[in-house]
């Protein structure tokens, strides 16, 4: 060992960036050769030499230094793929990072008054604006926002919620559970599939602090069901002196009826009467991960003093990406933001733009061995949004003699790919949907394709 970082390359690596990173990396790479001839498997003289073990050390010190979070392609057609970062932010949040995360700024500080102020202000101005809300705050993300309220108004009292919107969504986020954390009692109403205002009504004592609906982003129960309409809650909870929340989940400011989608607005929710609203940031709001409480002002004033509110408070660079994405909504520039831009494109434009793919790709495969088709298919908008509703798309298949879809996938995600692909794979066939495919990557996307195929 001490051979080997006595070495110049590995001397020198060493004045850079510390001995303990080279010797970890050196200890890597012999045990790996350790193995190798334990195992039995063929080691070649070439691979035991100082000079070669010395170059796998200064790639794996190289590969150490590297940040592990990389862009990828989304070659999915899921849009906002929770994997994959949900939805890409505008643009013009990188250069309002750039403009004010890189140096002081005023997060703090109200240059009107010369004193200092509320981080909130830069985003309640915006969403009071768009929501048609009286304020609105920033949490870090829709289950702290959702939380918040429930411990705010209901800690040590009763929630009264249907039975029928007990949901889970990603990563085991659970309603029930949430609310036991709050230190507020879940009231379950109704059934699973059919619950009346009457249910909610009969349900209220002098316990009861808050009417919860809760939008099944993830799911939908068909068939016979009913559910109360908002308005329904609304006038009930005006009657008996009760604020109602909503939790939209998905957080939608964009009518996407156009595209077929039925997707509840939060501003329609503040306009029937909704108390307060929650939803998420990085979801068909299209900006950085984050929870949004917006209504009332007096009830958005008593979550904000909850001292939990500090904890759960976003930073500045959370704030610069969300200013930026509310930003494009108030210029009415929906196409700047990638998520929406993305859902709006028609299947024409993707068959046109995968049928140029295929052109360019088909040249410098070995005639016979691979199989490229431009397909009808469908995209989804994912996140947990829109269920059972799917975009119409086009899709390029591929198939190989040489590789199955399983490997291909594989091959296109190996760690010596510059830019990794993540795709589907369906029917023994590797498929590419270019609506989540920005088009400046479409050339890595050839690239990538080409290298994997070969």
């Amino acid at each position: 060992m001490d051979e080997l970082l006595g070495r110049p390359r590995l001397a020198e690596l060493a004045k850079q960036t510390g001995r303990a990173l080279v010797l970890d990396a050196a200890r890597d790479v012999l045990e790996g050769i350790r193995k190798a001839i334990q195992s039995m498997r063929e080691a070649s003289i070439d691979a035991l030499d100082s000079a070669k073990i010395e170059e796998q050390i200064a790639i794996e010190v190289g590969r150490a230094l590297e940040p592990s979070l990389r862009q990828v392609i989304n070659a999915t057609g899921v849009v906002l793929h929770t994997n994959l970062g949900r939805a890409p932010l505008v643009e013009a949040a990188v250069e309002q990072l750039r403009q004010t995360v890189t140096k002081y700024s005023n997060l703090e500080y109200d240059l009107n008054a010369r004193a200092r102020g509320k981080r909130d202000a830069h985003t309640t101005r915006l969403l009071t604006r768009l929501l048609g809300a009286d304020a609105g705050i920033v949490v870090n993300n829709c289950a702290a926002a959702v939380f918040l309220v429930l411990n705010t108004l209901a800690k040590g009292a009763e929630v009264i919620v249907s039975r029928g919107e007990l949901i889970e969504i990603g990563d085991g986020f659970r309603i029930p559970e949430i609310m036991a954390e709050s230190g507020a009692t879940l009231r379950e109403v109704g059934t699973t599939n059919r619950t009346r205002v009457a249910d909610y009504e009969r349900a209220i004592n002098e316990r009861t602090r808050l009417l919860l609906r809760v939008h099944p982003s993830n799911f939908r129960v068909v068939g016979f069901t009913e559910r109360p309409t908002l308005e329904d809650l609304v006038e009930l909870g005006q009657r008996r002196g009760l604020p109602v929340c909503e939790d939209l989940g998905s957080g939608c400011l964009a009518d996407l009826s156009p595209q077929g989608f039925e997707e509840p607005l939060a501003g329609a929710s503040l306009a029937a009467g909704a108390t307060l609203v929650t939803f998420s940031g990085d979801k068909l709001l299209g900006g950085p991960q984050a929870g949004i409480i917006a209504g009332k002002r007096e009830y958005v004033e008593r979550v904000r003093r909850n001292p939990m509110f500090r904890a759960l408070r976003v930073d500045k660079l959370t704030i610069a990406a969300l200013e930026a994405t509310l930003l494009a909504y108030l210029r009415g520039s929906l196409d700047e933001i990638p998520a929406l831009r993305m859902i709006r494109i028609s299947s024409e434009e993707i068959g046109r733009r995968a049928r140029l793919l295929v052109d360019l790709l088909r040249p410098e495969l070995t005639s016979g061995e691979v199989e490229l088709d431009v397909r009808d298919g469908w995209s989804v908008i994912g996140g947990g949004s829109t269920p059972q509703q799917q975009l119409a798309t086009k899709v390029i298949t591929i198939s190989s003699v040489r590789y199955s879809a399983a490997r291909l996938e594989a091959r296109l995600q190996e760690k010596s790919m510059k830019m990794p692909v993540v795709a589907r794979v369906e029917e023994d066939r590797l498929v590419i949907d270019l609506r989540t495919v920005f088009p400046e990557q479409e050339p890595a996307l050839v690239s990538a394709l080409r290298d994997a195929l070969r």
